[in-house]
């Protein structure tokens, strides 16, 4: 899909999106670009789980999924943060429809590593006739969650999601909306960010572990040929772009 914008915004950005988001929208949907949204919302889970007594365990930044967090996470991405963005592009004027993998199967996937992180997946496939049929005249809300071949449902990193599905679906854009303006760097951000430079930033532990997710989705999808990828908190503004090892590091901070 040569004009397909994908879009990943986590739970808490949902609750501070401005107008320059829904105009940007807009814009790019009158210049016949195709958006698609995964949203999160890691900190709703969390904040439910501590509710309910349910003990959030996270290996790397990665949720580690029970039966029961499993069933909260589905609860709380289909039933609150999904309803609360259409409802801010409908009133942006903006045509929106809400999808997660019951829809057609739109979401295949397996298990990540079963023993390590529970009933969280990775994505396999994805039913792009359903995807296009809808893209033609609305913006896609998509839920990152997988079902198995025994329809088994599957928690999965919205960043993962986000990098995977933009491969898969050949996107020309990624953006992985955060708090922050992208990485950041003594209040500084990286303009341009190779895997070494990744690396380093890593051990000095200034990609802290909340940050390390999105940074590995960022550059798996530059390798599944998604051409453009970027960290930001603005679809307006540049943030950190992802760029392979060796291309021009120049200018790397503000």
């Amino acid at each position: 899909m040569e004009n397909l914008i994908v879009i990943k915004i986590g739970g808490n950005s949902i609750e501070t999106l401005t107008q320059t988001f829904f105009s940007q929208i807009r814009q790019w949907m009158l210049a016949d670009k195709q958006i698609l949204i995964i949203h999160g919302g890691g900190s709703k889970i969390s904040e439910l789980s501590d509710k309910l007594k349910i003990p959030v365990k996270k290996i790397d930044g990665m949720r580690v999924t029970d039966a029961a967090t499993l069933e909260l996470t589905r609860m709380v991405l289909l039933g609150q943060t999904q309803p609360q963005l259409l409802m801010k592009l409908t009133k942006a004027n903006i045509p929106a429809i809400g999808l997660n993998a019951a829809d057609e199967s739109i979401l295949d996937g397996s298990f990540l590593d079963k023993e390590k992180y529970g009933l969280v997946g990775k994505i396999n496939k994805v039913n792009n006739k359903l995807l296009n049929e809808v893209l033609e005249k609305h913006v896609a809300v998509l839920a990152p969650m997988a079902l198995t071949a025994k329809q088994q449902w599957l928690n999965v990193n919205a960043d993962t999601a986000a990098s995977k599905i933009a491969g898969l679906l050949k996107a020309k854009k990624l953006y992985l909306m955060t708090d922050v303006p992208g990485v950041l760097h003594e209040g500084a951000i990286v303009r341009n960010l190779s895997p070494s430079t990744a690396a380093k930033l890593q051990e000095q532990k200034i990609i802290t572990k909340g940050m390390q997710p999105k940074i590995k989705a960022a550059f798996s999808a530059l390798n599944l040929g998604v051409p453009s990828v970027q960290i930001t908190n603005q679809l307006s503004t540049l943030g950190t772009t992802i760029i392979q090892e060796g291309a021009n590091e120049n200018a790397i901070y503000l």
